[in-house]
């Protein structure tokens, strides 16, 4: 029996990676032993500097995490079929923060179920409460962007709306998610806050600002013009960025009209970014490369280059964030514990 399956099942898992926005060539075995070596040091038993597919499938065993049943199943926050939140109370005498996971899967699949065993379990022990929510997804035409990302945030408002009723602190949320829901949760944390203290709704007169995001192989802006100057080759083509605009054709897309481009700026989570936004961990593990000229429509459109751009920026605005580039030569190693570590740091002071 091959060691493949499992390797790759182990990275899905590892990698705390829902669905992509876009489907990459798989790497192979060699290289995701090396990079699983790079992110899970303690994986190598024997300590020889090489992580064999036997270690990987006992590291993996020993980190498996039985599944979790929600405390809340299936809660509307609005009225659509998809609108729905898993909530998984963390036990606490005093009300808990909240890390709330966004799916992945190009804005037109994907789950709330894909949510990840250790991540979820890793919160609940730290005494953490956790969300999965749904969210509608993009059809071309009455569904378009930012309905996904204003979802997300009126999910965010929903949490906090039911601070009595499910022990939440109200000043301590996350968002985390890869690829879709990557750029998601960054859209909540930079957006100016929408909550509309004044609307006969209670769940629109909550806050929609958090205090941390984690984001994997997210993207800082879905304009496809600055996609291809950013990462180059075919990224820009992913026949989703037409749909999430409503658009027709790619000439349409590269050409935008000012309206086409006020609503480019209002879905891109960078263009919202201030000095008072919220730190970004971040993890990328695409091919640090330049697209080659064979490149299929949509490839590379998880490049780090999207990172290094969001880096610079919160660089440059004092805000604090980790950029893992798993896919550099070498990789970025993450630290022990990564992520969850890092919603820990900002979330139990």
């Amino acid at each position: 029996m091959s060691c493949r399956p499992l390797v790759s099942a182990f990275l899905v898992a590892a990698f705390l990676v829902g669905p992509a926005l876009a489907q990459n060539p798989r790497p192979s075995r060699e290289e995701q032993l090396k990079q699983l070596l790079q992110r899970f040091p303690d994986a190598d038993a024997n300590r020889d500097g090489t992580l064999t597919p036997e270690e990987a499938q006992a590291y993996r065993a020993k980190r498996q995490v039985a599944p979790i049943a929600p405390t809340e199943a299936d809660v509307h926050y609005g009225p659509h079929e998809r609108q729905v939140i898993d909530f998984y109370r963390a036990k606490s005498d005093k009300p808990t923060p909240v890390i709330v996971y966004i799916h992945g899967g190009g804005f037109v699949a994907g789950d709330k179920s894909s949510v990840s065993p250790p991540m979820l379990q890793g919160a609940l022990d730290a005494g953490i409460s956790f969300a999965a929510i749904n969210y509608r997804f993009v059809d071309g035409d009455k569904i378009i962007f930012p309905t996904p990302q204003r979802d997300g945030a009126r999910a965010v408002q929903f949490i906090r709306s039911k601070a009595g009723q499910w022990n939440v602190d109200l000043n301590r949320l996350a968002c985390f998610g890869g690829s879709a829901g990557a750029g998601i949760s960054m859209w909540i944390g930079f957006h100016d806050d929408l909550a509309q203290p004044d609307s006969s709704d209670p769940v629109e007169r909550q806050s929609t600002r958090i205090q941390v995001i984690g984001t994997m192989g997210g993207q800082g802006t879905y304009d496809p013009v600055k996609i291809k100057q950013l990462i180059g080759g075919r990224a820009h083509e992913h026949p989703s960025l037409l749909k999430v605009y409503g658009l027709k054709s790619m000439d349409e897309a590269m050409n935008p009209t000012p309206a086409i481009q006020k609503l480019y700026d209002e879905a891109a989570a960078i263009s919202h970014l201030t000095k008072d936004d919220p730190p970004l961990y971040m993890v990328y593990n695409e091919p640090d490369i330049v697209p080659p000229p064979d490149a299929k429509p949509g490839q590379f459109i998880h490049h780090p280059n999207f990172g290094r751009e969001l880096k610079a920026k919160m660089d440059a605005l004092g805000i604090e964030n980790v950029f893992i580039n798993g896919g550099g030569d070498p990789p970025t190693p993450q630290p022990a514990g990564g992520m969850i570590e890092f919603f820990k740091e900002h979330l139990l002071k």
